[in-house]
């Protein structure tokens, strides 16, 4: 297959030319406009290492130019390669491109091939569909190390996606240092032994972990460096076993407060009260003075709420404010804490349910992940980032095979994903231009370690990539044909995917823990999410 043409995500205008054009990591680098978008470049040109050529061949990076957000133009020229991108997001598009023309050797660590790397002449106009192209790891449920964390920011960045939304807390642990509630961590970061769900059998083994603000500050500044934002979540009021069992007065009085060991989501809430969102509002400062994000991710989603009506203080808060339902205070909460992240010009995402109970503000973003009507009510009045259940949480079945692994139900197929359409053709072009993009979730119930993770990703994110950046996939037959070539560079990258014709031996479920249950049920699943959507 042709170079141009084996690119993944497809670009929008791709013309080969004849001629190739030999790189180095000597090539002279000429930047115009913003000195920041040389960085990138000069990372790719190192990872070249010297090749022992000489020659001419320049490498110009114009950020000067008008181009739309995350857009590029990359000419490939026998005497050098140029790049035009107004934006950090399109220099490191430009570069994956770049790098998807070249051998699929080049995404190893294995140095230079004898002569040197040759890229074949051409050129490629791109720009992406949807501005909002993201991913969600899970890492409250099982922990994730910030290896990983790093290994997938590499992954996205090589699929041009924009957006890494880290889900930091849950009942299952919390997953971030505060240096002003350090109990947080000391006492939320861990469990003393892990069950696959509710009715599973402990495992007695401790597990847990947390990433330190340096980490954190870290994880951002790599990611921002490759054209992505990192998103943080700090799931409230719902979720958060793991924050009562560190300041149990948080939460219910009188009630047992401890660290989930099931990995299943329980039904647990923190008081919604004044000194709760105080407490709150330092623990989110220090994650945007960590990382610098622009947006910040409250969660909202599955919260208990049947005792908050009993509680004498909040009874009383909700007297202040004239509330007759608890919903409303939950709205309230919400609002509360998303003006505060305003005031420090970071704007707030929720999930469907904080927008029910009206827990938004005017530019809050909402996440959508019960079905599509919600998504479609939403749109009307705020941005929406499509995040449906069926078909982006990757965490689901990928076939009805038997030999597939335990997980939360299914399937969700790779065609699945490729059919999917973010801004559906029926709704009213207003509420389409609401539609900011997408993203994929890995919610890591069932996920213990980054082999897993691997495995539950990819190729699925490999079709949901082409789909928020060209606005669909068209031809079927044709996007297989070149992930098929795409699966040499993640071969190349040490991803260790779940092949298209099913899983490896070591990736089955076997006849023990990870033995399948029982045959899919996502049309139910799917009827289920639409009839809850109108609940808080």
């Amino acid at each position: 297959m042709n170079a141009y043409f084996s690119l993944l995500p497809r670009p929008a205008t791709v013309e080969p030319h004849s001629g190739i054009c030999r790189l180095s990591a000597e090539m002279p680098l000429e930047v115009v406009g913003s000195a920041e978008v040389a960085s990138p470049v000069r990372r790719f040109l190192s990872a070249l290492t010297p090749a022992n050529t000489t020659g001419t061949n320049r490498f110009v990076v114009d950020s000067s130019t008008d181009q739309p957000a995350g857009g590029y133009t990359l000419q490939v020229a026998e005497d050098g390669v140029t790049v035009q991108a107004g934006d950090l997001e399109g220099v490191s598009g430009a570069l994956t491109t770049l790098r998807q023309l070249l051998p699929a050797e080049i995404w190893r660590r294995a140095g230079v091939p004898p002569g040197g790397w040759t890229v074949p002449c051409g050129r490629v106009i791109d720009a992406p569909v949807y501005g909002w192209r993201g991913a969600m790891l899970d890492v409250a449920r099982h922990f994730f190390p910030k290896r990983t964390v790093l290994r997938y920011v590499d992954l996205l960045a090589a699929h041009r996606y924009n957006r890494l939304h880290l889900h930091l807390s849950d009942d299952q642990g919390w997953r971030v240092e505060s240096r002003l509630h350090p109990r947080l961590h000391e006492v939320g970061a861990w469990r003393p032994a892990t069950r696959l769900g509710p009715d599973g059998v402990p495992d007695g083994t401790p597990h847990g972990g947390y990433y330190t603000l340096d980490d954190l500050a870290e994880i951002s500044a790599y990611a921002r460096s490759q054209g992505i934002v990192v998103v943080p979540e700090i799931d409230v009021p719902g979720h958060t076993s793991a924050l009562r069992a560190a300041y149990p007065e948080l939460g219910r009085p009188g009630e047992e407060q401890a660290v989930l060991d099931t990995v299943w989501a329980g039904g647990s809430s923190i008081s919604p009260a004044e000194p709760v969102v105080s407490f709150l509002r330092d623990v989110l400062g220090e994650i945007i003075d960590a990382t610098g994000t622009p947006y910040l991710h409250l969660g909202g989603d599955e919260c208990d709420m049947s005792w908050w009506a009993a509680d004498p203080l909040i009874a009383a808060e909700m007297v202040t404010h004239g509330y007759t339902e608890v919903r409303q205070l939950h709205g309230h909460f919400l609002r509360e804490l998303g003006g505060f992240l305003a005031g420090r010009g970071v704007r707030m995402v929720v999930w469907d349910e904080g927008f029910v109970t009206g827990g938004v503000l005017p530019d809050t973003i909402v996440m959508a992940w019960r079905g599509h009507e919600v998504a479609e009510r939403a749109a009307r009045t705020h941005d929406v980032v499509r995040t449906p259940l069926f078909p982006t949480y990757l965490n689901f079945d990928q076939s009805d095979l038997p030999a597939e692994r335990r997980s939360e139900g299914g399937p969700i197929t790779l065609a699945d994903v490729a059919a999917f359409t973010p801004a559906p053709a029926e709704w009213p072009d207003e509420r389409r231009s609401r539609v900011l993009g997408g993203q994929w979730q890995i919610w890591s119930e069932w996920v213990p370690h980054e082999r897993h993770l691997d495995y539950l990703a990819f190729p699925r994110a490999c079709a949901l990539a082409e789909v928020l950046w060209s606005g669909g996939i068209a031809d079927p037959a044709e996007f297989e044909e070149r992930l098929r070539t795409h699966l040499a560079r993640l071969d190349a990258l040490g991803v260790e995917y779940r092949p298209l014709a099913g899983p490896h031996p070591w990736q089955a479920g076997g006849t023990g823990a990870w033995r399948r249950t029982g045959p899919g049920r996502i049309e139910e699943t799917k009827k289920w999410v639409e009839s809850i959507s109108r609940e808080p």
